[in-house]
Protein backbone atom coordinates (compact mmCIF):
# COMPACT_ATOMS: atom_id res chain seq x y z
CA UNK A 1 0.00 0.00 0.00
CA UNK A 2 1.37 3.43 -0.93
CA UNK A 3 1.87 6.07 1.73
CA UNK A 4 -1.27 8.09 2.34
CA UNK A 5 -1.36 11.77 1.62
CA UNK A 6 -1.28 13.72 4.84
CA UNK A 7 -4.64 13.97 6.55
CA UNK A 8 -4.08 17.70 7.06
CA UNK A 9 -5.38 18.26 3.53
CA UNK A 10 -8.84 19.68 2.99
CA UNK A 11 -11.24 16.89 2.03
CA UNK A 12 -12.64 16.95 -1.48
CA UNK A 13 -15.99 15.89 -0.01
CA UNK A 14 -17.26 16.13 3.55
CA UNK A 15 -20.57 14.77 4.80
CA UNK A 16 -21.50 16.09 8.23
CA UNK A 17 -24.47 15.11 10.46
CA UNK A 18 -26.28 13.50 7.52
CA UNK A 19 -29.69 12.05 8.41
CA UNK A 20 -32.01 10.04 6.17
CA UNK A 21 -35.29 8.52 7.31
CA UNK A 22 -37.67 6.18 5.52
CA UNK A 23 -41.10 5.10 6.87
CA UNK A 24 -40.35 3.22 10.09
CA UNK A 25 -36.57 3.18 9.50
CA UNK A 26 -33.84 5.72 10.29
CA UNK A 27 -31.29 4.67 7.69
CA UNK A 28 -28.71 7.35 8.56
CA UNK A 29 -28.42 9.11 11.90
CA UNK A 30 -25.98 12.04 12.06
CA UNK A 31 -23.29 10.27 10.01
CA UNK A 32 -20.07 11.87 8.81
CA UNK A 33 -17.63 10.96 6.07
CA UNK A 34 -14.53 12.71 4.68
CA UNK A 35 -12.87 11.84 1.36
CA UNK A 36 -9.36 13.12 0.64
CA UNK A 37 -7.57 13.65 -2.69
CA UNK A 38 -5.15 10.87 -3.60
CA UNK A 39 -6.46 8.56 -0.88
CA UNK A 40 -8.69 5.50 -0.64
CA UNK A 41 -11.20 5.63 2.21
CA UNK A 42 -12.81 2.29 3.07
CA UNK A 43 -16.41 2.57 4.28
CA UNK A 44 -16.85 -0.40 6.60
CA UNK A 45 -19.91 -1.86 8.31
CA UNK A 46 -22.03 -4.95 8.44
CA UNK A 47 -25.05 -5.34 6.17
CA UNK A 48 -27.62 -2.69 7.02
CA UNK A 49 -25.10 -0.25 8.48
CA UNK A 50 -26.10 2.50 6.04
CA UNK A 51 -23.35 2.25 3.43
CA UNK A 52 -25.63 2.01 0.37
CA UNK A 53 -27.86 4.84 1.60
CA UNK A 54 -24.77 7.01 2.05
CA UNK A 55 -23.69 6.33 -1.53
CA UNK A 56 -27.15 7.25 -2.80
CA UNK A 57 -27.08 10.51 -0.84
CA UNK A 58 -23.59 11.31 -2.10
CA UNK A 59 -24.60 10.64 -5.72
CA UNK A 60 -27.83 12.64 -5.53
CA UNK A 61 -30.24 9.72 -5.76
CA UNK A 62 -31.50 10.49 -2.24
CA UNK A 63 -31.72 13.93 -0.67
CA UNK A 64 -30.78 13.97 3.05
CA UNK A 65 -33.33 15.04 5.65
CA UNK A 66 -30.63 16.86 7.58
CA UNK A 67 -26.92 17.61 7.60
CA UNK A 68 -24.49 19.20 5.17
CA UNK A 69 -22.47 18.05 2.17
CA UNK A 70 -19.41 20.15 1.32
CA UNK A 71 -17.21 20.18 -1.78
CA UNK A 72 -13.80 21.76 -1.11
CA UNK A 73 -15.31 23.21 2.06
CA UNK A 74 -18.30 24.87 0.36
CA UNK A 75 -21.85 23.64 1.16
CA UNK A 76 -23.71 22.04 -1.77
CA UNK A 77 -27.09 20.45 -2.28
CA UNK A 78 -27.70 17.82 -4.97
CA UNK A 79 -31.22 17.90 -6.40
CA UNK A 80 -30.44 14.76 -8.38
CA UNK A 81 -27.67 12.58 -9.87
CA UNK A 82 -26.85 15.19 -12.55
CA UNK A 83 -25.87 17.69 -9.86
CA UNK A 84 -23.57 15.16 -8.18
CA UNK A 85 -22.02 14.24 -11.53
CA UNK A 86 -21.46 17.91 -12.35
CA UNK A 87 -19.65 18.24 -9.02
CA UNK A 88 -17.29 15.44 -10.06
CA UNK A 89 -18.80 12.56 -8.06
CA UNK A 90 -19.29 9.25 -9.82
CA UNK A 91 -20.04 5.70 -8.68
CA UNK A 92 -19.06 2.30 -10.04
CA UNK A 93 -21.55 -0.14 -8.61
CA UNK A 94 -21.27 -3.91 -8.31
CA UNK A 95 -23.90 -4.15 -11.07
CA UNK A 96 -23.26 -1.06 -13.19
CA UNK A 97 -25.87 -0.61 -15.92
CA UNK A 98 -24.25 -1.01 -19.34
CA UNK A 99 -25.73 -1.97 -22.70
CA UNK A 100 -24.59 -5.08 -24.57
CA UNK A 101 -25.86 -3.88 -27.95
CA UNK A 102 -23.75 -0.72 -27.88
CA UNK A 103 -20.02 -0.45 -28.52
CA UNK A 104 -17.54 0.53 -25.82
CA UNK A 105 -17.36 4.21 -26.83
CA UNK A 106 -21.16 4.50 -26.90
CA UNK A 107 -21.40 3.01 -23.41
CA UNK A 108 -18.73 5.36 -22.07
CA UNK A 109 -20.40 8.52 -23.41
CA UNK A 110 -24.06 7.51 -23.25
CA UNK A 111 -26.00 10.63 -22.28
CA UNK A 112 -23.09 13.05 -22.60
CA UNK A 113 -21.53 12.37 -26.01
CA UNK A 114 -19.56 15.20 -27.68
CA UNK A 115 -21.57 17.15 -30.26
CA UNK A 116 -20.77 18.77 -33.59
CA UNK A 117 -21.68 22.36 -34.47
CA UNK A 118 -25.00 21.09 -35.80
CA UNK A 119 -25.83 19.39 -32.49
CA UNK A 120 -25.25 15.89 -33.82
CA UNK A 121 -23.13 13.30 -32.01
CA UNK A 122 -19.50 13.70 -33.09
CA UNK A 123 -18.68 10.01 -33.50
CA UNK A 124 -15.02 10.51 -34.36
CA UNK A 125 -14.42 12.75 -31.33
CA UNK A 126 -16.32 10.32 -29.11
CA UNK A 127 -14.07 7.44 -30.15
CA UNK A 128 -10.95 9.62 -29.80
CA UNK A 129 -11.85 10.58 -26.22
CA UNK A 130 -12.89 7.03 -25.38
CA UNK A 131 -9.58 5.68 -26.68
CA UNK A 132 -7.69 8.15 -24.48
CA UNK A 133 -9.67 7.04 -21.41
CA UNK A 134 -9.06 3.35 -22.19
CA UNK A 135 -5.34 3.99 -22.59
CA UNK A 136 -5.31 5.86 -19.27
CA UNK A 137 -6.62 2.80 -17.42
CA UNK A 138 -4.77 0.20 -19.51
CA UNK A 139 -7.84 -1.43 -21.06
CA UNK A 140 -6.91 -4.25 -23.50
CA UNK A 141 -9.67 -3.61 -26.08
CA UNK A 142 -10.64 -0.87 -28.51
CA UNK A 143 -13.53 1.58 -28.55
CA UNK A 144 -15.41 -0.20 -31.36
CA UNK A 145 -15.71 -3.51 -29.47
CA UNK A 146 -19.31 -4.47 -28.73
CA UNK A 147 -19.94 -4.69 -25.01
CA UNK A 148 -21.51 -8.16 -25.36
CA UNK A 149 -18.12 -9.47 -26.47
CA UNK A 150 -16.38 -8.45 -23.23
CA UNK A 151 -16.03 -10.42 -20.01
CA UNK A 152 -17.07 -9.18 -16.57
CA UNK A 153 -13.68 -7.70 -15.72
CA UNK A 154 -13.45 -5.73 -18.95
CA UNK A 155 -17.02 -4.50 -18.50
CA UNK A 156 -15.84 -3.12 -15.16
CA UNK A 157 -13.13 -1.23 -17.04
CA UNK A 158 -15.78 0.26 -19.34
CA UNK A 159 -17.73 1.35 -16.26
CA UNK A 160 -14.60 2.97 -14.82
CA UNK A 161 -13.87 4.73 -18.11
CA UNK A 162 -17.46 5.98 -18.14
CA UNK A 163 -16.99 7.34 -14.63
CA UNK A 164 -13.78 9.11 -15.64
CA UNK A 165 -15.39 10.55 -18.79
CA UNK A 166 -17.23 13.11 -16.64
CA UNK A 167 -13.94 14.38 -15.16
CA UNK A 168 -14.60 12.77 -11.81
CA UNK A 169 -12.82 13.98 -8.70
CA UNK A 170 -14.47 11.40 -6.45
CA UNK A 171 -14.80 7.75 -7.53
CA UNK A 172 -17.05 5.44 -5.48
CA UNK A 173 -16.35 1.72 -5.84
CA UNK A 174 -19.13 -0.42 -4.35
CA UNK A 175 -18.04 -4.08 -3.97
CA UNK A 176 -16.01 -3.81 -7.20
CA UNK A 177 -14.30 -7.23 -6.92
CA UNK A 178 -17.40 -9.34 -6.20
CA UNK A 179 -17.41 -11.05 -9.61
CA UNK A 180 -13.70 -10.87 -10.51
CA UNK A 181 -11.00 -13.53 -10.61
CA UNK A 182 -7.79 -13.21 -8.59
CA UNK A 183 -5.87 -11.90 -11.62
CA UNK A 184 -8.61 -9.38 -12.43
CA UNK A 185 -8.64 -8.20 -8.80
CA UNK A 186 -4.89 -7.54 -8.97
CA UNK A 187 -5.45 -5.51 -12.13
CA UNK A 188 -8.15 -3.51 -10.34
CA UNK A 189 -5.74 -2.78 -7.48
CA UNK A 190 -3.24 -1.40 -9.98
CA UNK A 191 -5.96 0.78 -11.47
CA UNK A 192 -6.85 2.12 -8.01
CA UNK A 193 -3.20 3.11 -7.53
CA UNK A 194 -3.33 4.93 -10.88
CA UNK A 195 -6.43 6.84 -9.83
CA UNK A 196 -4.78 7.78 -6.53
CA UNK A 197 -1.73 9.09 -8.38
CA UNK A 198 -4.07 11.33 -10.39
CA UNK A 199 -5.39 12.85 -7.16
CA UNK A 200 -8.80 11.18 -7.24
CA UNK A 201 -10.55 10.69 -3.91
CA UNK A 202 -11.79 7.09 -3.77
CA UNK A 203 -14.54 5.68 -1.57
CA UNK A 204 -14.08 1.90 -1.43
CA UNK A 205 -16.87 -0.30 -0.07
CA UNK A 206 -16.00 -3.93 0.57
CA UNK A 207 -16.72 -6.69 3.06
CA UNK A 208 -13.32 -8.27 2.37
CA UNK A 209 -10.77 -7.31 4.99
CA UNK A 210 -7.81 -8.40 2.88
CA UNK A 211 -8.86 -5.85 0.24
CA UNK A 212 -9.40 -3.09 2.78
CA UNK A 213 -5.96 -3.57 4.36
CA UNK A 214 -4.37 -3.95 0.93
CA UNK A 215 -5.46 -0.72 -0.75
CA UNK A 216 -7.16 1.62 1.74
CA UNK A 217 -5.39 4.59 3.36
CA UNK A 218 -8.21 5.48 5.73
CA UNK A 219 -11.31 3.84 7.18
CA UNK A 220 -14.72 5.04 8.31
CA UNK A 221 -17.01 2.68 10.22
CA UNK A 222 -20.82 2.82 10.33
CA UNK A 223 -22.99 0.75 12.63
CA UNK A 224 -26.80 0.65 12.50
CA UNK A 225 -26.90 3.86 10.46
CA UNK A 226 -24.57 5.78 12.76
CA UNK A 227 -20.93 6.89 12.54
CA UNK A 228 -18.75 5.06 15.08
CA UNK A 229 -15.16 5.73 14.07
CA UNK A 230 -12.55 6.74 11.49
CA UNK A 231 -8.79 6.85 11.15
CA UNK A 232 -5.75 5.64 9.25
CA UNK A 233 -5.62 1.99 8.24
CA UNK A 234 -1.97 1.83 9.37
CA UNK A 235 -3.10 2.57 12.93
CA UNK A 236 -5.68 -0.21 13.35
CA UNK A 237 -5.71 -3.99 13.10
CA UNK A 238 -8.40 -6.40 11.95
CA UNK A 239 -9.60 -7.23 15.46
CA UNK A 240 -10.13 -3.60 16.38
CA UNK A 241 -11.98 -2.96 13.11
CA UNK A 242 -14.30 -5.91 13.74
CA UNK A 243 -14.99 -4.58 17.24
CA UNK A 244 -16.01 -1.22 15.81
CA UNK A 245 -18.32 -2.91 13.32
CA UNK A 246 -20.20 -5.08 15.81
CA UNK A 247 -19.34 -3.50 19.15
CA UNK A 248 -22.79 -3.58 20.60
CA UNK A 249 -24.51 -6.02 22.86
CA UNK A 250 -27.33 -8.11 21.47
CA UNK A 251 -29.75 -5.73 23.13
CA UNK A 252 -32.93 -6.52 21.24
CA UNK A 253 -35.58 -8.48 23.08
CA UNK A 254 -36.03 -11.93 21.60
CA UNK A 255 -38.54 -14.55 22.73
CA UNK A 256 -37.29 -16.99 25.33
CA UNK A 257 -37.13 -20.51 23.98
CA UNK A 258 -36.54 -23.85 25.60
CA UNK A 259 -34.52 -25.63 22.94
CA UNK A 260 -35.38 -29.30 22.65
CA UNK A 261 -34.84 -30.26 19.00
CA UNK A 262 -36.21 -33.61 17.94
CA UNK A 263 -35.22 -36.09 15.27
CA UNK A 264 -33.47 -35.23 12.01
CA UNK A 265 -35.89 -33.85 9.42
CA UNK A 266 -33.58 -32.59 6.66
CA UNK A 267 -30.10 -33.78 5.70
CA UNK A 268 -28.10 -32.07 2.96
CA UNK A 269 -24.88 -33.73 1.78
CA UNK A 270 -22.37 -32.22 -0.68
CA UNK A 271 -24.75 -29.78 -2.38
CA UNK A 272 -22.85 -27.88 -5.09
CA UNK A 273 -23.64 -25.48 -7.92
CA UNK A 274 -21.35 -24.76 -10.89
CA UNK A 275 -20.90 -21.07 -10.03
CA UNK A 276 -22.57 -20.18 -6.71
CA UNK A 277 -21.59 -22.62 -3.94
CA UNK A 278 -19.80 -25.90 -3.23
CA UNK A 279 -19.99 -28.84 -0.84
CA UNK A 280 -22.77 -27.57 1.44
CA UNK A 281 -23.79 -30.12 4.06
CA UNK A 282 -25.74 -29.97 7.32
CA UNK A 283 -28.55 -31.57 9.33
CA UNK A 284 -31.74 -29.82 10.48
CA UNK A 285 -33.77 -31.23 13.35
CA UNK A 286 -37.45 -30.97 14.19
CA UNK A 287 -38.28 -27.82 16.18
CA UNK A 288 -34.89 -26.23 15.51
CA UNK A 289 -34.06 -22.75 14.19
CA UNK A 290 -30.87 -23.01 12.13
CA UNK A 291 -29.35 -19.65 11.23
CA UNK A 292 -27.29 -18.93 8.10
CA UNK A 293 -24.98 -15.90 8.25
CA UNK A 294 -22.59 -14.45 5.70
CA UNK A 295 -21.58 -11.28 3.93
CA UNK A 296 -22.60 -10.11 0.47
CA UNK A 297 -21.71 -12.76 -2.12
CA UNK A 298 -21.44 -15.62 0.38
CA UNK A 299 -23.98 -17.72 -1.58
CA UNK A 300 -26.63 -18.14 1.13
CA UNK A 301 -29.69 -17.14 -0.91
CA UNK A 302 -28.40 -18.97 -3.97
CA UNK A 303 -28.13 -22.17 -1.94
CA UNK A 304 -31.62 -21.74 -0.49
CA UNK A 305 -33.08 -21.24 -3.96
CA UNK A 306 -31.45 -24.49 -5.06
CA UNK A 307 -32.78 -26.29 -2.01
CA UNK A 308 -36.25 -25.03 -2.98
CA UNK A 309 -35.85 -26.22 -6.56
CA UNK A 310 -35.62 -22.82 -8.27
CA UNK A 311 -32.19 -23.80 -9.59
CA UNK A 312 -30.65 -27.26 -9.74
CA UNK A 313 -27.50 -28.47 -8.00
CA UNK A 314 -24.64 -29.96 -10.00
CA UNK A 315 -24.30 -32.64 -7.31
CA UNK A 316 -25.42 -33.46 -3.81
CA UNK A 317 -28.03 -35.41 -1.89
CA UNK A 318 -31.12 -34.20 -0.02
CA UNK A 319 -32.79 -36.47 2.54
CA UNK A 320 -36.15 -35.75 4.15
CA UNK A 321 -37.01 -37.91 7.16
CA UNK A 322 -34.19 -40.22 6.11
CA UNK A 323 -35.41 -40.80 2.54
CA UNK A 324 -33.51 -39.39 -0.47
CA UNK A 325 -35.60 -36.85 -2.37
CA UNK A 326 -34.88 -35.29 -5.75
CA UNK A 327 -36.01 -31.64 -5.76
CA UNK A 328 -35.96 -30.23 -9.26
CA UNK A 329 -38.73 -27.63 -8.96
CA UNK A 330 -40.52 -25.55 -6.33
CA UNK A 331 -43.55 -27.80 -6.75
CA UNK A 332 -41.39 -30.81 -5.83
CA UNK A 333 -40.02 -28.92 -2.80
CA UNK A 334 -43.52 -28.03 -1.58
CA UNK A 335 -44.63 -31.60 -2.20
CA UNK A 336 -41.80 -32.77 0.05
CA UNK A 337 -42.63 -30.28 2.78
CA UNK A 338 -40.03 -27.54 2.07
CA UNK A 339 -41.17 -23.95 1.54
CA UNK A 340 -39.19 -20.75 0.94
CA UNK A 341 -40.00 -17.17 1.94
CA UNK A 342 -37.68 -15.08 -0.28
CA UNK A 343 -35.80 -11.93 0.64
CA UNK A 344 -37.50 -9.83 -2.06
CA UNK A 345 -41.12 -10.27 -1.00
CA UNK A 346 -42.31 -7.62 -3.49
CA UNK A 347 -40.96 -9.41 -6.59
CA UNK A 348 -40.64 -13.04 -5.49
CA UNK A 349 -43.01 -13.42 -2.54
CA UNK A 350 -46.27 -11.50 -2.76
CA UNK A 351 -48.20 -11.05 -6.00
CA UNK A 352 -48.86 -7.31 -6.05
CA UNK A 353 -52.27 -6.59 -7.57
CA UNK A 354 -53.94 -9.68 -6.11
CA UNK A 355 -55.97 -9.46 -2.89
CA UNK A 356 -54.67 -10.83 0.38
CA UNK A 357 -56.81 -13.96 0.40
CA UNK A 358 -55.69 -15.04 -3.09
CA UNK A 359 -52.04 -14.50 -2.17
CA UNK A 360 -52.42 -16.73 0.87
CA UNK A 361 -54.24 -19.55 -0.90
CA UNK A 362 -52.29 -19.50 -4.18
CA UNK A 363 -50.10 -22.58 -3.47
CA UNK A 364 -52.99 -24.43 -1.78
CA UNK A 365 -55.73 -24.26 -4.39
CA UNK A 366 -56.07 -28.03 -4.29
CA UNK A 367 -57.50 -27.67 -0.79
CA UNK A 368 -60.06 -25.04 -1.80
CA UNK A 369 -61.31 -26.37 -5.14
CA UNK A 370 -63.56 -29.18 -6.30
CA UNK A 371 -63.65 -30.60 -9.84
CA UNK A 372 -61.44 -27.77 -11.04
CA UNK A 373 -63.57 -24.98 -9.57
CA UNK A 374 -62.40 -22.79 -6.69
CA UNK A 375 -64.83 -22.60 -3.79
CA UNK A 376 -64.69 -18.99 -2.67
CA UNK A 377 -66.02 -19.66 0.83
CA UNK A 378 -63.34 -22.30 1.48
CA UNK A 379 -60.68 -20.04 0.02
CA UNK A 380 -61.71 -17.21 2.36
CA UNK A 381 -61.85 -19.57 5.34
CA UNK A 382 -58.33 -20.87 4.70
CA UNK A 383 -56.96 -17.33 4.22
CA UNK A 384 -58.71 -16.12 7.39
CA UNK A 385 -57.26 -19.01 9.44
CA UNK A 386 -53.66 -18.09 8.62
CA UNK A 387 -54.23 -14.32 8.61
CA UNK A 388 -55.49 -14.57 12.18
CA UNK A 389 -52.67 -16.91 13.13
CA UNK A 390 -50.11 -14.28 12.11
CA UNK A 391 -52.12 -11.34 13.47
CA UNK A 392 -52.29 -9.76 10.01
CA UNK A 393 -53.37 -6.12 10.16
CA UNK A 394 -55.57 -5.30 7.17
CA UNK A 395 -58.93 -3.65 6.50
CA UNK A 396 -60.25 -6.75 4.73
CA UNK A 397 -58.95 -9.94 3.12
CA UNK A 398 -59.92 -8.66 -0.33
CA UNK A 399 -57.56 -5.68 0.07
CA UNK A 400 -54.73 -5.46 -2.50
CA UNK A 401 -51.60 -6.86 -0.86
CA UNK A 402 -49.63 -4.01 -2.42
CA UNK A 403 -51.36 -1.57 -0.07
CA UNK A 404 -50.07 -3.31 3.07
CA UNK A 405 -47.03 -2.26 5.09
CA UNK A 406 -43.80 -4.17 4.59
CA UNK A 407 -44.30 -6.12 7.81
CA UNK A 408 -47.81 -7.17 6.87
CA UNK A 409 -46.72 -8.13 3.35
CA UNK A 410 -44.13 -10.38 4.99
CA UNK A 411 -46.87 -11.95 7.11
CA UNK A 412 -48.93 -12.65 3.97
CA UNK A 413 -45.99 -14.41 2.31
CA UNK A 414 -45.35 -16.50 5.43
CA UNK A 415 -49.06 -17.30 5.71
CA UNK A 416 -49.10 -18.42 2.07
CA UNK A 417 -46.48 -21.07 2.71
CA UNK A 418 -47.72 -22.14 6.12
CA UNK A 419 -51.05 -22.94 4.51
CA UNK A 420 -49.28 -25.75 2.61
CA UNK A 421 -48.53 -27.40 6.00
CA UNK A 422 -44.75 -27.77 5.49
CA UNK A 423 -42.12 -29.55 7.58
CA UNK A 424 -39.32 -27.08 6.80
CA UNK A 425 -39.69 -23.34 6.26
CA UNK A 426 -36.80 -21.28 4.87
CA UNK A 427 -36.97 -17.60 5.86
CA UNK A 428 -34.58 -15.46 3.80
CA UNK A 429 -33.99 -12.12 5.59
CA UNK A 430 -37.42 -12.40 7.30
CA UNK A 431 -37.34 -8.95 8.92
CA UNK A 432 -35.53 -6.95 6.25
CA UNK A 433 -37.08 -3.52 5.76
CA UNK A 434 -39.80 -3.82 8.39
CA UNK A 435 -40.27 -1.76 11.54
CA UNK A 436 -39.24 -2.88 15.00
CA UNK A 437 -42.78 -3.80 16.06
CA UNK A 438 -43.29 -6.07 13.06
CA UNK A 439 -39.84 -7.58 13.65
CA UNK A 440 -40.87 -8.57 17.17
CA UNK A 441 -44.06 -10.15 15.81
CA UNK A 442 -42.10 -12.17 13.23
CA UNK A 443 -39.60 -13.29 15.90
CA UNK A 444 -42.42 -14.39 18.23
CA UNK A 445 -44.07 -16.31 15.41
CA UNK A 446 -40.80 -18.03 14.43
CA UNK A 447 -40.41 -19.20 18.03
CA UNK A 448 -44.00 -20.42 18.01
CA UNK A 449 -43.45 -22.38 14.78
CA UNK A 450 -40.37 -24.09 16.21
CA UNK A 451 -42.25 -24.89 19.44
CA UNK A 452 -44.95 -26.57 17.34
CA UNK A 453 -42.35 -28.83 15.70
CA UNK A 454 -41.71 -26.96 12.45
CA UNK A 455 -38.05 -26.85 11.38
CA UNK A 456 -36.86 -23.34 10.51
CA UNK A 457 -33.90 -22.19 8.40
CA UNK A 458 -33.32 -18.46 8.85
CA UNK A 459 -31.00 -16.52 6.55
CA UNK A 460 -30.16 -13.17 8.14
CA UNK A 461 -27.56 -10.44 7.86
CA UNK A 462 -28.52 -8.90 11.21
CA UNK A 463 -26.14 -10.18 13.87
CA UNK A 464 -28.47 -9.60 16.86
CA UNK A 465 -31.22 -11.51 15.06
CA UNK A 466 -28.90 -14.39 14.16
CA UNK A 467 -27.66 -14.74 17.74
CA UNK A 468 -30.99 -14.03 19.40
CA UNK A 469 -33.08 -16.48 17.35
CA UNK A 470 -30.80 -19.35 16.28
CA UNK A 471 -30.05 -22.63 18.04
CA UNK A 472 -27.07 -23.12 15.74
CA UNK A 473 -25.53 -20.89 13.06
CA UNK A 474 -23.81 -21.89 9.83
CA UNK A 475 -21.47 -19.18 8.51
CA UNK A 476 -20.87 -19.08 4.74
CA UNK A 477 -18.05 -17.40 2.88
CA UNK A 478 -17.40 -17.43 -0.87
CA UNK A 479 -19.96 -20.18 -1.48
CA UNK A 480 -18.69 -22.56 1.20
CA UNK A 481 -19.37 -23.29 4.84
CA UNK A 482 -16.77 -21.43 6.91
CA UNK A 483 -17.96 -22.47 10.36
CA UNK A 484 -20.79 -23.95 12.41
CA UNK A 485 -21.29 -22.15 15.73
CA UNK A 486 -23.45 -22.63 18.80
CA UNK A 487 -23.48 -21.90 22.52
CA UNK A 488 -20.72 -19.73 23.94
CA UNK A 489 -18.79 -19.62 20.65
CA UNK A 490 -21.70 -17.78 19.01
CA UNK A 491 -20.64 -14.13 19.40
CA UNK A 492 -20.69 -11.09 17.09
CA UNK A 493 -16.91 -11.19 16.79
CA UNK A 494 -16.73 -14.89 15.83
CA UNK A 495 -19.51 -14.46 13.26
CA UNK A 496 -17.80 -11.56 11.52
CA UNK A 497 -14.32 -13.11 11.72
CA UNK A 498 -15.48 -16.33 10.03
CA UNK A 499 -17.63 -14.48 7.49
CA UNK A 500 -14.76 -12.16 6.56
CA UNK A 501 -12.15 -14.94 6.55
CA UNK A 502 -10.19 -13.58 9.50
CA UNK A 503 -9.07 -16.85 11.08
CA UNK A 504 -5.39 -16.24 11.76
CA UNK A 505 -4.08 -14.48 14.84
CA UNK A 506 -4.54 -10.72 14.55
CA UNK A 507 -1.59 -8.88 13.11
CA UNK A 508 -0.44 -5.56 14.49
CA UNK A 509 -0.04 -2.55 12.25
CA UNK A 510 2.96 -0.29 12.40
CA UNK A 511 2.09 3.05 13.89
Amino acid sequence: MTDAVTSAQTPVVSMDAITKTFPGVKALDQVRLDLYPGQVTALVGENGAGKSTTVKVLTGIYQPDGGTIRIDGDPVRFAGPKDASAAGITAIHQETVLFDELCVAENIFLGHAPRSRLGLIDTAEMHRRAAALLAEIGAPFDTYTMLRDLGIANKHLVAIARALSVDARVVIMDEPTAALSHKEIEELYALVETLKSQGKAILFISHKFDEIFRIADRYTVFRDGSFVGEGKIAEIDENALVKLMVGRAVDQIFPERTVAPGEDVLQVVGYSHPTEFADIGFTLRRGEILGFYGLVGAGRSEFMQTLFGITRPSKGVCKINGAIRVIRSPAAAVGNGIVYVPEDRGKQGAVIGLPIFQNITLPSLGRTSRAGFIRLAEEFALARQYAERLDLRAAALDQDVGNLSGGNQQKVVIAKWLATQPQVIILDEPTKGIDIGSKAAVHDFMAELAAQGLSVIMVSSEIPEVIGMSDRVIVMRDGRIAAELSGDELTPETLVRHAAGITAAPRLQEA
